[in-house]
């Protein structure tokens, strides 16, 4: 019987912060795929503001971002807490994704959110606030298990290496519940 392909997993990270706990997060997740998985992780912080007045003339780091989501068979968001919601930079990453409508990236795409925080909650209320959004995107989000990464200052080593072994666990479990997600979507 052959192997199935290896699965291409889109990262993006709500974060633009040079030393961000999410894009450790991304990266710790490289780390820990399933074997028939591989992760590229994009830098969202690069996309200009959005403006609808641009999305019929769109410039090429746009134009390539929309091409790797479409090409993607799966997306895993790595998203801080801003305000009880999702940063500005992944609203604009995904409002490029989204727009126009007749070239709306996102949709049908399974997906995992993963996230860190500082504060007590882990990003709790992002990973909420993103699950609504992706009701509109017509994304497929996995359920649990749930990677709330709290007091993320105790749970990375000065090189923004994930060292908490429950956190470790719990992503692994995460990126093989999004590939088997995803492999039950493509059926």
């Amino acid at each position: 019987m052959a192997q199935p392909s290896k699965l291409a997993i889109l990262g993006i990270s709500g974060s633009g912060r040079k030393r961000s706990f999410n894009t450790a997060l991304l990266e710790a997740a490289k780390q820990l795929l399933p074997q028939n998985a591989t992760l590229e992780i994009v830098d969202a912080s690069k996309l200009p503001v959005y403006n609808q007045d641009r999305e019929h003339e769109m410039i090429e780091v746009v134009k390539e971002r929309k091409k790797k989501i479409r090409g993607a068979d799966a997306i895993l968001f790595a998203t801080p807490e801003h305000n009880y919601s999702v940063t500005a930079v992944l609203k604009n990453a995904i409002e490029w994704g989204n727009r126009p409508p007749r070239d709306a990236s996102w949709s049908g795409k399974p997906a995992a959110i993963i996230s860190a925080s500082t504060s007590l909650r882990g990003g709790a209320r992002a990973q909420l606030h993103l699950r609504q959004i992706m009701i509109d995107l017509n994304m497929y989000p996995i359920n649990r298990p749930l990677l709330l990464v709290a007091n993320a200052k105790d749970k990375f080593d000065e090189n923004l290496k994930l060292t908490d072994e429950e956190s470790v666990q719990t992503l692994r479990d995460v990126l093989s519940s999004l590939v088997d997600w995803t492999r039950k979507l493509q059926r």
